[in-house]
């Protein structure tokens, strides 16, 4: 069985594929992650994260990269949106998502394009969103827990400049699929939307069991 949830950023997308990850017994991947190491991969390497050269050269990272702390960071993140725009950058990891997904008993991805490009054929797809006010109240708090001063303006200032990059972009643009079940947790609280999820995955696949 394979479960892809698309969505934007601080949606509550990632909390909510690890929770039917557990659920369901698959195993997990959060294909931001990838970005996010090629990001800091160029970082490191004194390139730029709007050079799409640098961006392709930072592609070959190991397994080992995705565990690497300084993926949680902001800097981590901004230098993903970047990066993830390349067409050049995307077909480079294009194939390591696939061969997740299509492990033996299944598998739980997210990210902006899993339904749409990575594994259109899932058994279930769900896409995420939430208001950008309430996500770039969520990132906030969240950052803020961790140390840091940021100013929430400038936070959902962030979040639309990365829902635009993500959604303009001309390789695999964040959007629904046609054939997802759309989850606004707006107005819901992690529990609430986890649950609410597992009842959306749970009709799809007793839907095509009966097809």
């Amino acid at each position: 069985m394979i479960i892809a949830v698309d969505g934007p950023a601080a949606s509550g997308k990632g909390t909510i594929a690890k929770a039917l990850a557990r659920h369901f017994g698959l195993p997990h991947l959060d294909t931001g992650l990838l970005y996010r190491a090629v990001g800091i991969g160029v970082l490191r390497a004194g390139g730029d994260p709007a050079s799409a050269a640098d961006a392709l050269t930072a592609c070959g990272f190991t397994d080992d990269a995705l565990t690497d702390p300084a993926l949680k960071s902001e800097a981590a993140a901004k230098a993903a949106s970047q990066v993830s725009a390349y067409p050049d950058v995307r077909a480079a990891l294009l194939q390591r998502q696939k061969d997740f997904a299509a492990q033996s008993g299944g598998a739980v991805l997210d990210g902006r394009d899993i339904g749409t490009v990575i594994v259109p054929h899932a058994d279930a797809k769900l896409f995420v969103t939430a208001s950008p006010e309430v996500r770039a109240d969520r990132r906030h708090r969240e950052l803020t827990g961790l140390g840091l001063a940021v100013h929430l303006d400038a936070v959902l200032h962030d979040i639309r400049a990365r829902d635009e990059r993500d959604s303009a972009r001309s390789a695999a643009p964040l959007r629904k699929a046609d054939d997802a079940a759309l989850l606004d947790t707006s107005d819901l609280g992690i529990d609430a939307a986890v649950q609410r999820a597992l009842a959306l995955v749970e009709a799809r696949i007793r839907s095509a069991a009966n097809d």
